[in-house]
């Protein structure tokens, strides 16, 4: 199906390659934390799948030597993911063409059975270095690293993930053991150098480029002897060699005194990275393509019919008018954070009375609200997880507990009657406020919160000390779109930030 793809474009792409032909070399390709992003986006019109099939032909054919690879998180984010659960996005992953794939933490969101039921339609080859999997639905599926042998070099690869716990619902990946990522890695890649005698040793992760200081991409590269290049994925981070912030980024001096290249391209393949391999020199270079409108011309009509034929649910949510916004409430912003978390308290106390407070995580909510009128569909995008809304009961001192991990974070949303001030070099929280009072570590507290962060997603332990009282039976996007039904006025929420964060 390759050869057949690569033939077709020949004619059609080779006058507007991307890539020029060069001296001998390896050429990667890499995506990260695509999250469903079928389309492009609706904001600035970037990405898409189907230009993103543009880049990758006109590359391969032009050149010999071509690896397209993806680093983790390709589910989870869109409707095409809520309706049919990940088939669409496996589909277009083999359509593409990816020759090597590791997981990321939202793989896990549907449960081991759900990814196994995935995997086993992926063309790839699949690796997982640090997580043993013999015990899963997915033994078997999964290696420890691969070897591509390429212009007469051996190229290895490796897979590095995160612990599964505080990142994955609880019951979603207990059958899969995690082993250190920095340990395995630099083990791993020990093995390839110097037992199976790669040229190259290539770190495919999901960890993030610097997220803490035992485990991401930075500290990977610093304490690593073996790894040649990472390319990354988990933080969004857009590494652009192009700049000088970039180039800074991309360039980390390891243990050995050598320079280990790091790439990473964002999120949702608005960009789609490229690591070039001199095969006589092993030197790495990167740099970044854009994927925009300017391959709308080329688009492959194949893989366009096979995604129409998933779009009549789609098209249905987006097209039912669920409420109206005065104002953009942009992903990130204080105004979609505040309005949210505000909802989950008026939602707990309908639940149950006297709630205190509400605590909604900013990573729950994945997509900005346009201006003017908002449908289903955009509502399930922008918090797309099936979570429900809890009310715990829990003490004072667990509750300081809980706002300190928020601190590393810097901070949570809180509803509109708690303030508090955290620091993120530190990683406490203090001035904690709920309703004018002060903190009381004695008392016992009624907090509306999401089940993910009850069960201690997102490292929120202290939650798991409290006792629950009442649950909603609604998804939490479904009763969020009832209550703006029934509010029936324009969203308007305040900006401001509740949370004061100290450097």
């Amino acid at each position: 199906m390759r050869t057949l793809t690569k033939m077709l474009v020949m004619g059609a792409l080779v006058s507007a390659a991307v890539v020029p032909a060069a001296a001998e070399k390896l050429v990667m390709l890499h995506t990260n934390d695509t999250h469903s992003q079928i389309d492009p986006f609706e904001e600035d019109n970037l990405g898409g799948v189907a230009r993103r099939k543009v880049l990758i032909d006109s590359v391969r054919a032009n050149e010999e030597h071509v690896l397209l690879i993806d680093a983790g998180d390709a589910v989870q984010g869109s409707l095409f993911f809520t309706l049919f659960g990940g088939e669409v996005e496996e589909r277009m992953l083999n359509a593409l063409g990816y020759d090597i794939r590791i997981l990321g933490n939202h793989e896990f969101d549907n449960g081991i059975d759900s990814i196994a039921a995935w995997m086993r339609m992926s063309d790839a080859d699949l690796i997982a270095t640090n997580y043993d999997v013999r015990n899963s639905r997915l033994n078997g599926l999964f290696k420890p690293y691969t070897i591509k042998n390429v212009g007469g070099r051996r190229i290895g690869f490796i897979g590095i993930n995160r612990d599964p716990e505080g990142l994955a619902r609880v019951g979603t990946y207990e059958t899969v053991k995690y082993t250190d990522a920095i340990p395995a890695a630099n083990a791993a890649a020990w093995w390839l150098k110097n037992v199976e005698h790669c040229d190259v040793v290539v770190a495919v992760t999901h960890i993030g480029y610097k997220v803490s200081d035992d485990i991401d991409d930075v500290t990977l590269a610093k304490s690593s002897r073996d790894i040649d290049v990472i390319i990354g994925g988990h933080s969004h981070t857009t590494i652009d060699p192009a700049t000088d912030e970039g180039r800074k980024m991309g360039h980390v001096v390891n243990a050995a005194g050598d320079t280990v290249l790091i790439a990473q391209t964002g999120k949702g393949a608005r960009n789609l990275g490229v690591v070039e391999i001199d095969l006589e020199t092993l030197k790495p270079t990167s740099r970044l393509l854009t994927v925009d409108k300017r391959l709308d011309s080329r688009v492959n009509a194949d893989l366009v019919a096979a995604l129409d034929s998933y779009r009549e649910g789609v098209d249905s949510l987006n097209a039912v008018r669920v409420g109206t916004s005065a104002v953009p409430l942009k992903q990130g912003s204080p105004e979609l954070l505040n309005y949210v978390t505000d909802f989950v308290l008026e939602r707990g106390r309908e639940l149950v009375p006297d709630v205190d407070m509400a605590m909604m995580n900013r990573g729950g909510l994945r997509r900005s609200l346009p201006k003017g009128d908002i449908s289903e569909g955009q509502i399930i995008m922008m918090m797309p997880f099936y979570n429900y809304i809890d009310v715990i009961e829990i003490s004072g001192a667990d509750l300081q507990d809980a706002f300190d991990v928020t601190a590393a974070f810097g901070g949570q949303g809180v509803s509109s009657n708690v303030r508090a001030t955290v620091n993120t070099t530190t990683k406490k929280a203090t001035d904690i406020t709920i309703n004018g009072e002060p903190l009381d570590p004695a008392r016992t507290y009624r907090l509306a919160t999401i089940d993910y962060l009850s069960s201690g997603g997102d490292y929120m332990k202290p939650f798991t000390r409290g006792t629950k009282v009442a649950q909603s039976p609604n998804v939490i996007y479904n009763d969020l779109m009832d209550y703006m039904r029934r509010s029936n006025k324009k969203i308007n929420p305040s900006g401001e930030r509740r949370v004061k964060v100290v450097k």
